[in-house]
């Protein structure tokens, strides 16, 4: 073999190497002939051939027949016009590949070859359709939702939807282009902006404004979105008109009494203390007056509690007629009304107070066309001489409207601070709690909770209960205030939890079906640092589960440990607990902190189901707290069960468990479990 035979051998076979190493498909065809000149691996083999079977067969020969006609378009482009020809096509295993035919000339310029160039452009192709999908779907999304929806660029307008043009009075065309921040209140532009200029994803609440000049309050919800390689923020517009006009009416029935419209008891209280606390800082003297409506019984039983309510609203009216926009009111239930005077320099000044208040308290009310005449008994309490916290002056208060109406009704007394005697009561209470704890002499009462929709038992309250040597059974009214004032009430907490935890045990290993035990907590257990862990220990003692616990908190416990709160009550559901707002209606708990703190369940008080469905108050606030936590994903427990009326309409409102009376009452360990060995749901 010549040496230039040798060097061409060795060209061709380099040529061959780099040809079945690239990742395009290469072939050469003879311009006359269409013969297969030369053919890479992946070329042939995509064929079914290899790189010598290949050659010298045509071009129809090796792609078939009918793929030939196809692109005979492409092929007579490259012979006849001597021109590249490009195309697309879908083979019948569904990958499509792009063709490059590229003209092959000679020294001469005649054309003697075409060469073919294949490129697998699959995945290319699938990843349009997903983006032609993608937006296919947005667009549906865009115009189906009742929502607003604005994308923008670098903070300008490029694309808005129907509702949203809807909301704020602009049509697409005046949109679009704009600056987004344009359609801002001018109050919140700087949260908007800084919210834009990070690049944060979250939702807020915020407010637009209509072209109108309108202010609309809105919730942004923030995202990111990649479309067609490029970024763009995409803001959904939720108008929260409605959502914060139901917030308010929520709000003002959870803190007003709903027949008079006068603060309850619990908002009257979260006022209360801080008032005192301002008057401490400022040496100035209050009064604290505990009004009573003498036998307003018999009005109730002679003629009825709807006239009995309308002789309320009357004396209501009258009490606020007669004060100061600055002093509180508020009716603490039934009859009793709560009034804080401020700013008082002289005793002089409530004298002139009370005597107005029984003037206009004691004229005849008109129901059911009788005149009614009505008395007050007025108790007062001084602040700081009386009393320097709000329980002890509504209690001297209270004391001193009992002493009125033992002197004759329709007067007012002051308080008189002869202590000796209850201060001995409690230090006695004191002695015998203490001794009642070493001596075993607590237990643990249960009351059932069901599923509202099925009647299946689901769970337990845990109810305190004192077996005294000499008084018999007591319930917690009896001795908790008592344990609260000398830090009893950590020791008989800590007791309480641990047996509900044993109990759980107990019955988990006699086979009983899977409960849950919820335990009421006190404020002093929870704010200990380290309450998280002893609950760990107390479960890693009696060798309960996390999940057969539940801890009911009020919404006062969890306001004064707002800071606190979240940080603990994560640390008990990781344990597995349930956590649970007890008597939920009746507290100060903004919505907002619902969405803040980790929760499962609230529970409604019982005050609000007594009254289903006779009261309407009762009824728009019961509704009113079931949807709203379902709407936060939580579960609803209702207390105070009396009549299948009251089941009934809360199963149909969403409410989630039930307990009382109906049911049955708490009952002692033993008890409960031969109650729940015998209870079926079809007993519901």
């Amino acid at each position: 073999m010549s040496e230039a035979r040798e060097q061409q051998d060795i060209a061709n076979a380099r040529l061959r190497l780099i040809a079945d190493a690239v990742p395009a498909l290469i072939a050469l065809y003879d311009a006359r002939t269409d013969a297969c000149l030369f053919a890479n691996r992946r070329y042939a083999q995509m064929f079914g051939l290899d790189e010598q079977s290949i050659l010298g067969r045509s071009f129809a020969e090796v792609i078939g027949p009918g793929a030939a006609a196809q692109i005979q378009w492409a092929v007579d482009r490259v012979k006849l016009e001597q021109q590249p020809a490009n195309y697309e096509r879908q083979l019948e295993d569904g990958r499509w590949i792009e063709v490059n035919l590229i003209p092959h000339f000679d020294a001469a310029g005649e054309l003697i070859a075409s060469c073919v160039l294949i490129n697998d452009i699959s995945k290319h192709r699938r990843a349009e359709q997903r983006a032609r999908d993608s937006q296919q779907r947005l667009d549906k999304f865009m115009h189906a939702t009742v929502e607003g929806i604005l994308f923008h660029r670098d903070g300008v307008v490029t694309d808005v939807n129907p509702p949203l043009c809807t909301l704020v009075g602009y049509s697409l065309e005046e949109m679009i282009g704009r600056r987004a921040l344009s359609f801002v209140a001018e109050d919140e532009l700087a949260k908007v902006q800084q919210v834009m200029g990070a690049s944060r994803e979250l939702r807020y609440e915020t407010a637009v404004v209509h072209k109108d000049g309108t202010r609309i309050p809105v919730e942004f919800i923030v995202r990111t979105m990649e479309m067609e390689g490029e970024k763009l923020r995409m803001t959904i517009v939720r108008d929260i008109r409605d959502r914060i006009a139901a917030q308010a009416r929520i709000q003002h029935l959870a803190h007003h009494d709903s027949l008079t419209q006068l603060l309850n008891r619990s908002a009257f209280m979260e006022k209360l203390q801080p008032a005192l606390e301002k008057a401490g800082q400022q040496g100035r003297q209050l009064a604290l007056l505990f009004i009573d409506l003498d036998n307003f019984k018999r009005v109730n039983d002679s003629l009825g509690h709807l006239e009995g309510d309308q002789v309320l609203t009357t004396v209501s009216r009258r009490i606020t007629g007669c004060l100061r926009a600055s002093d509180l009111v508020g009716r603490f239930g039934g009859d009793e009304f709560v009034v804080l005077l401020e700013d008082i320099h002289h005793r002089d000044d409530v004298l002139v107070v009370l005597r107005a208040l029984l003037d206009v308290v004691e004229v005849p009310v008109n129901a059911d066309g009788r005149e009614l005449s009505v008395t007050p008994s007025i108790g007062v309490a001084m602040f700081p001489e009386h009393g320097e916290t709000a329980q002890e002056l509504i209690q001297h208060a209270d004391t001193a409207m009992y002493q009125a109406k033992s002197r004759g009704r329709a007067t007012y007394e002051f308080f008189v601070p002869s202590l000796a005697e209850s201060a001995y009561a409690d230090l006695v209470i004191e002695s015998e709690l203490g001794t009642g704890l070493d001596e075993g002499e607590f237990l643990l009462f249960y009351q059932p909770q069901i599923d509202a929709a099925s009647g299946k038992l689901v769970g337990a309250e845990a109810l305190l209960r004192w077996r005294h040597p000499q008084r018999g059974l007591l319930t917690p009214e009896a001795f908790i205030a008592v344990a609260e004032r000398h830090r009893l009430m950590l020791p008989l907490s800590d007791w309480v939890l641990a047996e509900a935890a044993r109990q759980a045990r107990r019955w988990h290993d006699a086979g009983l079906p899977p409960l849950r035990i919820a335990v009421n907590l006190s404020s002093m257990q929870f704010r200990l640092d380290s309450f998280a862990c002893t609950v760990a220990g107390v479960l890693g003692e009696s060798g309960a589960r996390g999940d057969w616990l539940e801890l009911e908190l009020t919404e006062r416990m969890l306001i004064d440990d707002i800071d606190h709160a979240p940080a603990t009550l994560a640390e008990l559901r990781a344990q597995g607990l349930t956590i649970s707002v007890d008597d939920f209606g009746t507290g100060h708990t903004s919505l907002a902190h619902l969405t803040q703190l980790p929760l499962d369940k609230l529970k409604i008080d019982q005050g609000f189901v007594a009254k289903l469905p006779d009261d309407a108050g009762a009824m728009a606030i019961t509704r009113a707290i079931t949807e709203m936590a379902r709407g936060l994903g939580l579960k609803v427990s209702a207390e105070g069960l009396r009549t299948r009326e009251q089941w009934r309409l809360l199963a149909d409102w969403g409410c989630d468990e039930l307990q009382g009376e109906l049911i049955a009452d708490p009952m002692p360990a033993a008890e409960f479990e031969a109650w729940a060995r015998t209870w079926s749901p079809r007993q519901a």
